[in-house]
């Protein structure tokens, strides 16, 4: 089988690269990435050293795609990955869009020409906002939980929210673009009869993940807690309150190979992604880990919210689970003990990557 990674420096594409190498024989992958995060160039070498071909280009450039080769499927893991892309200095909404959804039209025409296979990589912040935020919510142990004494509306239950919960706008310039992709990327493989399954990713957490504040809160908050950097808890009464669920990208790795492998047609294209329940931490259950493990670094108060904060988002993987005998493997300790051992192997990873 050959295969096409688009974002593959990153580190979901270079950490599936490293899976699927890993664990099946007579694979050929190809990646494309245009090394513009900061500590990109670190995974290029190692994709080279696993024997991935490697093509620095860029997605939004029909002629990059020219001097790539054939592929029997594509895993589409290309993106700016911030919420709040589009709405801050230094990555704005013009290249938002460019980025994250005018350069996908160039991966499905590839797709299109090669009759490969796709695999995209979506979001869980293609949820709508106020639906989220509406959610009826208490706080246990620290951290925010569903009343379950309370009703719930569709998509959403005690395991997580499901593919059925509310798309609405708002869902952040991010999320929209998203959402966008998901419906092009469907429309676009009934028209032209080639394969796609999209994975609506919650958040993404191990070893080497380049952290910022916004998108691998895990690593970023372990790597700072370590470093001492100053940590704030952002909304939501500055108490730390909010809730994640983590998901290791070779869990990730291991569905998008059994839907490669897959010949079923029809049925449900679309899946949510992440750890679950028994994956999930507050922020304020993270800092104490972290003090655990590293000694005591206290977090600073920021009451006022950001644009699109949410207080509590768990993903439910059970259509996933059912579709591909599936479930999460890597436990959430084991997920962080990880990432701790990398920043003592790492002291200056932040720095390394930008953050």
């Amino acid at each position: 089988m050959k295969i096409l990674i688009t974002g593959a420096a990153g580190f979901a594409g270079s950490s599936i690269a490293g899976f699927l190498l890993e664990r099946r024989d007579g694979l050929e992958i190809a990646g494309i990435d245009n090394l513009a995060r900061p500590g990109s160039e670190i995974n290029r070498l190692r994709l080279q050293r696993l024997g991935v071909r490697f093509f620095h280009g860029d997605l939004r450039s029909a002629s990059d795609f020219a001097a790539l080769p054939a592929a029997d499927w594509v895993i589409d893991a290309a993106a700016n990955p911030s919420v709040l892309a589009g709405r801050r200095d230094g990555f704005g909404s013009r290249q938002l869009f460019e980025n994250n959804l005018a350069a996908l039209g160039n991966v499905l025409e590839y797709a299109k020409a090669h009759r490969a296979g796709l695999v995209l990589l979506s979001s869980s912040r293609v949820y709508s906002i106020p639906a989220l935020a509406s959610l009826p919510l208490k706080v246990r142990d620290d951290a925010y939980a569903l009343d379950d004494a309370a009703p719930l509306p569709t998509g959403v239950s005690a395991r997580g929210v499901a593919e059925e919960f509310s798309t609405s706008p708002p869902v952040s310039l991010y999320g929209s673009m998203k959402l966008a992709s998901e419906c092009v990327a469907l429309e676009y493989g009934e028209a032209f009869d080639f394969p796609v399954w999209i994975d609506r990713c919650g958040v993404l957490a191990g070893a080497g993940q380049f952290g910022t504040a916004e998108q691998g809160i895990f690593s970023y908050w372990i790597h700072a807690h370590r470093q001492r950097r100053p940590l704030r808890y952002i909304g939501f009464e500055g108490l730390g309150q909010q809730v994640r669920d983590a998901l290791h990208p070779h869990d990730l790795a291991a569905l998008i190979d059994r839907q490669m492998q897959s010949s079923r047609k029809g049925g449900p294209r679309l899946f949510t992604m992440g750890g679950g329940p028994s994956n999930s931490m507050s922020l304020a259950a993270l800092s104490g880990w972290c003090d655990r493990r590293f000694g005591g670094h206290k977090p600073n108060a920021g009451p006022s919210s950001r644009p699109y904060d949410v207080p509590w988002l768990i993903m439910d993987s059970g259509r996933a689970g059912g579709e591909f005998d599936w479930r999460p493997q890597v436990p959430l300790q084991a997920i962080l003990e990880e990432i701790a051992s990398h920043a003592e192997r790492h002291p200056d990873w932040l720095e390394r990557s930008g953050a």
